[in-house]
């Protein structure tokens, strides 16, 4: 009897700490925890949603998997994906995956994909090939926010009209106005030179309004787009955000940011929070996949 009694202790036990162990929580703007159930129903209100990341957090991969399908079901099917991981000018070659007419590995030859596309982004993708889904490969080519940082945005006028396609429309217009932008000023230091630094912005911005470009070309009325990229890119409702709502404030938008914590029960973060629309709050230690 006294055996039995200590087993059931032991089980007791370790159910009440298994219960104190959370991988995730989505909070409100409010601050109000929110069920992934009531989550999706609310995003199905909105014309675009911007799922935050942190690029090599597997919950937050996970996540941004099942809330997708879930919204699918909600939706009746009536989504688009989009994604900042795929660059405008592999479009084709994403379009030939989707369609079938490529096969994983020839993808993986044609197309510039992140190294953590396998493990990460390649189920998003696979959801939309078999759902018959878009899949907007929304950013800016890498070597013309790398040609921005090093000689300025005015060099971009000299590509090709070709070239210029797999932009935003000249000119960007750029402005320490934008969350974030500050910010990024503040990293590089109050000695930093001027003109290196707001080349560094502006090579930000040219993907920021490359990816805002790009949604709004691909939005259809009725259909939820949801765009998958890093959260500096739309948190504090800034980056792409931010050039959606000056070039077309009437959409409906809705920022899934993503913090991290130290705390088991994965509490609002009392530092460095500013919240948007839904907060994903995640453990600290949470796998990472790179």
């Amino acid at each position: 009897m006294k055996n039995i009694f200590i087993a059931i202790l032991l089980i007791s036990f370790c159910s009440i700490n298994a219960q104190n162990i959370k991988a995730f929580q989505f909070y409100n703007q409010k601050g109000k925890e929110i069920k992934t159930d009531k989550l999706v129903k609310e995003l199905a209100e909105y014309d675009i949603v911007f799922f935050g990341e942190n690029h090599n957090s597997s919950i937050n991969h996970w996540l941004q998997l099942k809330i997708t399908e879930e919204l699918f079901t909600k939706k009746n099917g009536q989504i688009i994906l989009g994604a900042e991981m795929f660059e405008r000018d592999n479009q084709s070659q994403l379009n030939n995956y989707l369609s079938g007419k490529f096969d994983a590995k020839t993808l993986k030859d044609s197309a510039r994909l992140w190294n953590n596309f396998t493990t990460d982004y390649k189920p998003l993708v696979d959801f939309a090939k078999d759902k018959k889904l878009k899949f907007i490969a929304t950013n800016i080519p890498r070597r013309y926010a790398s040609q921005t940082a090093k000689e300025g945005l005015e060099s971009l006028n000299k590509l090709s009209e070709k070239e210029k396609t797999y932009i935003a429309q000249l000119p960007i217009k750029v402005t320490l106005d934008t969350p974030g932008y500050p910010e990024m000023k503040t990293m590089m230091g109050e000695h930093a030179d001027g003109t290196k630094v707001m080349n560094f912005i502006s090579a930000q911005a040219t993907k920021d309004a490359t990816m805002a470009e790009s949604i709004l070309k691909n939005f259809e009325a009725g259909k939820t787009f949801i765009h998958y990229n890093g959260n500096y890119h739309s948190k504090e409702f800034g980056g792409i955000y931010w050039y959606i709502k000056h070039k077309n404030p009437n959409l409906k938008m809705a920022v899934i940011s993503v913090f991290e914590s130290e705390n088991p029960e994965l509490k609002i973060p009392e530092k460095e929070y500013i919240p948007t629309d839904f907060n994903l709050i995640i453990p600290a230690d949470m796998t990472k996949t790179y």
